[in-house]
């Protein structure tokens, strides 16, 4: 299997799918094992990529930790999903009755908050609580918008920043001690071992502060977001993977195991989550498998033709699921 996983992530780093990657596993007797393959980026006097090297998550943070947190919160009882959102965020117009859970199922449809780009956090807000949903829950249609204001939620319900709920639930007795939403302020010591994300006209090179772009604008105001923004590392993607392979944390392998917050798997009982960067978790409870992928794919500009793009990663990530769930 091992000599499988360098075959194939070898090819993708020559194929240019991405500069280099690691790539976690918890294997069934429980054991673990952390892959670090390439360089930071593609220039000859790169860095090589190390098992504890930092990446953006990108959308993985819509389940660790936002759907998380709001899973863990509904099981203590201070959230439910049946509760509609305008109680936690009664500013918001045009909320149609949607629940958390519609949140939790991506059922609402509303403002695209990449066209907001150029609005402060404070403005991107504003503009969505003013504009409120297009119309009411149907059918789920994935967007940023709902792990937003499911993150915003969830401060409310818990009247915590959303940071301080994930540090206190899971970064802190998980032990995932490289997970932060501001590396820069956490790990000021650790600029050299976050990977970038991207080069453009707007920003620069992208290290270190979100690739999301409005999740960027509110890390810029030192705030934490449902959709996007947090960084972390193979092995403290594992210790949270572990705790919910060894049911330590119910609430959320049954949750996600419905869909709430997490992507359901053309597999039984398996779940997991992909981020726009090049990262994915995937977690099989009934194998008691779970893995971890974490690349730059998007360095250093993201290809032109997303669908191409999209695929490239997304075989890779399927080869690499179909050695480890075989």
């Amino acid at each position: 299997m091992h000599s499988e996983i360098t075959v194939r992530t070898e090819r993708a780093i020559s194929e240019k799918v991405f500069p280099g990657c690691v790539i976690g596993l918890i294997r069934p007797n429980k054991t673990k094992e952390i892959l670090a393959f390439g360089n930071f980026t593609y220039e000859p006097n790169s860095a090589a990529v190390r098992e504890d090297t930092i990446y953006d998550l990108a959308s993985i943070t819509k389940s660790i930790p936002t759907a998380s947190l709001a899973l863990a919160l509904i099981a203590e009882g201070k959230l439910r999903a049946t509760d509609r959102i305008v109680e936690y965020l009664p500013e918001l117009k045009n909320d149609h009755q949607a629940t958390i859970e519609d949140l939790l199922t991506y059922r609402v449809r509303g403002p695209k908050l990449s066209t907001l780009k150029d609005k402060t956090a404070e403005g991107i807000l504003e503009h969505i609580f003013e504009r409120g949903f297009d119309a009411p829950s149907g059918e789920s249609n994935y967007t940023n918008l709902p792990a937003l204001l499911l993150g915003l939620a969830i401060e409310r319900a818990a009247d915590q920043p959303l940071e301080s709920l994930a540090r206190k639930y899971f970064f802190g007795p998980l032990q995932m001690q490289r997970t932060t939403f501001f590396p820069f302020r956490d790990l000021p010591d650790k600029k050299d071992e976050i990977a970038p994300t991207e080069i453009d006209e707007w920003r620069g090179e992208v290290c270190g502060f979100p690739h999301d772009e409005s999740a960027y604008i509110f890390a810029k105001s030192d705030r934490a977001c449902g959709h996007a923004g947090l960084f972390s590392t193979a092995p403290d993607l594992l210790n949270f993977l572990e705790r919910v392979l060894q049911g330590e944390l119910p609430a959320i392998a049954e949750g996600a195991q419905k869909g709430w917050g997490w992507e359901l798997m053309n597999r039984p009982h398996t779940f997991g989550k992909t981020g726009f960067t090049g990262t994915s978790v995937v977690v099989d409870v009934e194998r008691g498998v779970a893995f971890a992928i974490l690349s730059n794919r998007t360095y250093p500009k993201r290809p032109p033709d997303a669908a191409l793009a999209n695929s490239a990663i997304n075989r890779f990530r399927a080869n690499i699921a179909d050695i480890l769930l075989r």
